[in-house]
């Protein structure tokens, strides 16, 4: 059974090897005086440059593409794109016959034959995420880029064909084909609409072909949706039996009968079952009781899913069995998260409680869409469970996923309730900002430099404590001490100095990962004559940065609702005094809600913060009273608190030795 997968990064020094293919002048496409002439694009006004040509050849027989490019250098800027980069997994694919060459403004070749790198894209451990990477020679503006070469993808890959029009590039004209795996019956869609002017594949026998002109440029952009969702695109859906049904519903009826048989079949080992649960929970236990002891050790199963990538060498050693059904993962004490959350299907099942399971389409790729009819794209599995009338979804296939939580990516989302008339739609819940938590407590003080140095601690609940363990997962010490002050050091808009102090606790499915932190904030406070001036918001560098442009081309998509909270005290300098403070924000928008406040008392000062936000998708059509609301928090933040130095006392007369009494 396929499982669920969390891929990590690795580091390495850059891999040399030098390019054995030659490139042949006679082999490439023609250029015409007009190709050499063009000094800029109507269409893509102020572009630095364009694809004047881009052709992908795709064969899923063999699986395979061969990609062919052709850039105009437009502007100085485009000179950058003599740079390339292709990325590909070296565990599972080949990048080969690279082929290169520069064409000169006057129409001149400088062929490529240097070297090829092989740099790691992703830092981390246990993936082999690289590219290919070489330099064109003699670049100029005005030049042409050409470059092509053979990508040999994994056998199965077949299940995951698609044509991306879009490029990050305008394309004048371009060309693609698919050779159709003939062993199985295909269908395809366009879910973001072709290209203007752009007719809908066709057919020859067994390719596929299409042509366009004048792609737009694909622009990225903070807090979008999924590119691929975005993007022209063109999917191809293959399956091992004929595609008669045209009604979606139809469609889904037999996946659903379908995928029911094979998950009863899975788990339907009732006397294994019942001696495993035995081993778990009591006979007086109440029934939460029992279901938190069989998610807990459902998810000290050993999780495949989870764990780095291992060698040829080490995989052979290791000789680890499939697991061919829920007592087979049981016995064996490891399994995929896919199995894993069938197992505990089954035990809760024995335990007398009412549990389906459920197969979902996960939103951090793509969008899922009934009307595509693509199983896979029910790409992960969940179980839901009623407890005491009340329906909770679970995951113990997501490694350290606290109990009742799912992770990001399946909250929000349609999902197919498995039984066997077909199964019928639900949606996962969606969690409130309250449950994915930030909070950050500082006790500071302000020494007479403006430095600020003290203790902090930072508390991460719910989603935004599991990202950070699964960020990690395979991480060791040093790496994990990294990243977790880096956290700090994106939040502060000025160079600190950060030390962590505390031993998180990484491997945990507690609800909470608590962080403690020496800070030092070195110039927070500037000079103003005799005073100084400290901002509000230290914490507020992430909101400083975002919806900067005044126009929007995407929909606004937040990964999850999410809530920060700031509680920071400073202790300032003995005799100094608070002169002026802001006044208190509150800026209540329902879905966006920021608060803000600076007291006095003592010498000291005592600021809270608060941004909840309680969107997920919205539309571009609101992204001014959004960008509005960001901008009046970071003006917030910029607010300045006055602090004076001690007051000198005035000196009083002496008194007058003539006087009466004296």
């Amino acid at each position: 059974m396929l499982g669920k997968t969390f891929v990590r990064g690795t580091f390495g020094a850059f891999v040399l090897y030098t390019l054995a293919a030659s490139v042949h002048a006679a082999d490439w496409l023609p250029i015409t005086p007009r190709d050499l002439a063009t000094e800029s694009e109507p269409k893509a006004p102020g572009a630095s440059a364009i694809y004047l040509y881009r052709q992908v050849d795709r064969d899923d027989n063999d699986p395979s593409e061969t990609v062919y490019y052709r850039i105009k250098v437009l502007t100085e800027e485009g000179r950058k794109y003599a740079d390339i980069e292709i990325p590909y997994d070296k565990r599972k694919e080949r990048v080969r016959s690279i082929e290169a060459r520069t064409v000169r403004p006057d129409g001149s070749i400088a062929d490529f034959d240097g070297t090829v790198f092989e740099k790691p894209l992703i830092r981390g451990r246990g993936t082999k995420l690289f590219a290919k990477t070489f330099t064109l020679p003699d670049v100029q503006v005005g030049s042409i880029i050409e470059y092509r070469y053979r990508h040999d993808l994994p056998y199965g890959y077949v299940y995951n064909s698609r044509w991306l029009l879009s490029d990050d590039l305008f394309t004048k004209h371009a060309k693609f084909s698919l050779s159709q795996y003939l062993d199985f019956s295909l269908r395809y869609s366009w879910p973001a609409g072709l290209p203007e002017g752009t007719q809908p594949p066709k057919r020859e026998q067994s390719r596929i072909r299409l042509e366009t002109h004048d792609v737009p440029a694909f622009v990225s952009e903070d807090y979008m949706p999924p590119a691929d969702e975005m993007k022209y695109r063109v999917d191809f859906v293959y399956d091992s039996e004929p595609m008669m049904d045209k009604e979606p519903a139809d469609f889904w009826k037999k996946v659903g009968k379908k995928r029911y048989r094979i998950v009863d079949d899975y788990i339907d080992k009732r006397r294994a079952m019942e001696q495993a649960l035995a081993q778990i929970v009591a006979p007086d236990d109440s029934p939460e009781v029992k279901l938190r002891k069989i998610y807990a050790r459902t998810q000290q199963i050993r999780n495949l899913s989870y764990e780095r990538n291992k060698s040829e060498q080490e995989a052979a050693r290791e000789a680890q069995k499939d697991a061919k059904n829920v007592a087979d993962v049981w016995n064996l004490g490891y399994g995929y998260g896919e199995e894993i959350t069938w197992l505990f299907l089954a035990l809760a099942r024995t335990a007398g409680f009412d549990a389906h399971p459920v197969l979902v389409s996960t939103r951090d790729d793509y969008f899922f869409n009934i009307r595509l009819m693509n199983e896979r794209q029910l790409n992960s599995n969940v179980v839901v469970v009623n407890l005491d009338g009340k329906e909770l979804y679970f995951d113990p296939g997501t490694s350290l996923l606290p109990f009742g939580k799912l992770p990001w990516s399946e909250t929000a989302v349609k999902g197919l309730r498995l039984d066997k008339s077909g199964g019928t739609w639900v949606s996962t819940p969606l969690p409130s900002a309250s449950e994915a938590r930030t909070e950050r407590r500082a006790n500071l003080k302000l020494t007479n430099r403006g430095t600020l140095e003290g203790k902090l601690t930072v508390t991460y609940t719910g989603l935004e404590a599991l990202w950070r363990r699964l960020q990690q997962r395979n991480e060791d010490d040093a790496e994990r001490k990294e990243f977790i002050e880096d956290q700090i050091k994106r939040d502060i808009p000025v160079g600190i100095d950060v030390t962590l102090t505390n031993e998180p606790q990484w491997d945990s499915s507690d609800d909470s990962l608590v962080v403690e932190y020496d800070l030092e904030v070195p110039g927070w406070a500037a000079a103003a004559g005799q005073r100084a001036l400290l901002p509000v918001g230290l914490f507020g560098n992430r909101e400083k940065h975002i919806f900067k442009h005044a126009t929007r081309v995407h929909p606004l998509y937040f990964s999850f609702p999410y809530k920060t909270l700031d509680d920071i005290t400073i202790e300032l300098p003995k005799g100094w005094q608070v002169e002026s403070l802001p006044a208190a924000r509150n800026n209540n928008l329902k879905v966006l809600e920021f608060t803000s406040s600076a007291q006095s008392k003592e010498g000291s000062l005592h600021i809270k913060r608060e941004l909840a936000v309680e969107m997920l998708l919205v539309d571009k059509k609101f992204y001014n009273q959004v960008r509005e609301f960001f901008r009046a928090v970071k003006a917030s933040d910029e607010e300045q608190i006055v602090i004076g130095p001690p007051k000198i006392p005035a000196k009083l007369p002496a008194k007058n030795a003539g006087s009466a009494g004296s």
